[in-house]
């Protein structure tokens, strides 16, 4: 059976939650059996030789590299190409891109698409781009032959909303190569094993960077650093204003590798998400995953994880989150039970083989 995917920028080591979901679903639903093309955003792939990713085909499409315009005229090109490949499936990843679910269906392919989010909660996005991303959602949901959701906060958007039925399908917990999580690549990164906090993500304003800047700051515990991995899409004030904040014990890694982000999860000694806006985060499980003690914002998909109580600080309280970050400095501990338990309930085969059923079904 053939297999498009879009929605993304590409992988490997292109940053963003859902090109990490792709990166780690794509080969397994090859190995289930599907002839799997990605249709990729060429701009994002330089840094990747050939067209082939552990049984994966690329499809390297043209898209312009703007914020607005990337998406639309990236995806309308993958959903004519993918036709024109004659491709039988096509899943959308992510709302912005299920814009052009009703074209794929006229032009003959069954449709999956994967809710990730509400986008337009995001706090980026002007009156005009939610509006779009609201539409985009509605005509994914209504007009694709299978709906996934990865929460049970989009399930019940998807059932109260669109009076549609959608299969609840979570992320998967990214595995990372053999031999990964050493620690001496922290010394390169200016940074101790167990005496720092981590954060991995997009520079976007609701990933709240300087809510987490500044409850470090307030009382920094001795020795710690606090370090971000990752960077902006495309620079704009908000990440000019995260990047001005650096100092002595705030530190910005930019993007890192697979084995670079398993090294920093494993060692380090708190991982913190501050995020107001969420759909199933990744990098929260791959943290978990590696068994890092982890402090999270009280929204919705956070609270699904079930984490100690000590875990949450109620969104946008730095108080609260500098007495968290206090508390697990003064308390260090390796949370394995919690690897265990994320590796076993968000395990990427069980996701394959549920994605690949709904291909396979009418």
């Amino acid at each position: 059976m053939k297999v498009a995917i879009v929605g993304l920028r590409g992988f490997p080591d292109v940053q963003g939650g859902v090109e990490r979901h792709v990166e780690s679903l794509a080969p397994l639903l090859v190995a289930q059996g599907a002839d799997v093309t990605v249709y990729v955003r060429s701009p994002y792939m330089q840094h990747v030789q050939g067209n082939e990713y552990q049984g994966v085909r690329f499809c390297r499409v043209w898209s312009p590299t703007g914020r607005a315009s990337e998406t639309l005229v990236h995806t309308f090109l993958a959903v004519i190409a993918a036709a024109w490949q004659r491709n039988k499936v096509i899943h959308f990843h992510a709302i912005g891109p299920s814009f052009f679910v009703p074209l794929a269906r006229l032009l003959g392919m069954r449709v999956v698409m994967t809710h990730h989010g509400q986008d337009y909660q995001r706090q980026k996005w002007g009156k005009g781009a939610r509006l779009f991303l609201r539409t985009a959602e509605s005509l994914g949901v209504r007009f694709s032959t299978h709906v996934v959701v990865i929460s049970h906060q989009l399930k019940n958007l998807v059932t109260d909303t669109f009076k549609r039925d959608s299969a609840l399908i979570p992320n998967g917990v990214t595995g990372f190569p053999a031999g990964s999580g050493d620690a001496g690549l922290l010394a390169g990164m200016g940074l101790e094993a167990g005496k720092y906090v981590l954060n991995v993500g997009r520079f976007v304003p609701e990933k709240r960077h300087h809510d987490l800047i500044d409850a470090f700051l307030r009382q920094p515990p001795a020795g710690w650093k606090l370090a971000f991995a990752g960077g902006a899409d495309h620079e704009d004030a908000y990440s000019r204003s995260v990047l001005e904040r650096a100092g002595d014990n705030v530190v910005f890694l930019g993007r890192r590798n697979a084995t670079e982000l398993a090294s920093l999860y494993r060692h380090c000694g708190l991982f913190v998400l501050p995020s107001s806006h969420e759909g199933l985060p990744i990098a929260l499980l791959e943290a978990l995953s590696l068994g890092a003690p982890s402090v999270v914002s009280d929204i919705e998909p956070h609270l699904e994880m079930h984490l100690p109580a000590e875990s949450y600080f109620p969104l946008g309280n730095v108080d609260a989150l500098a007495a968290r970050i206090q508390h697990f400095a003064l308390t260090p501990a390796r949370w394995d039970e919690w690897a265990e338990r994320v590796k076993r309930d968000y395990d990427w085969q069980a996701v394959a083989q549920k994605i690949h059923t709904l291909y396979q079904t009418p």
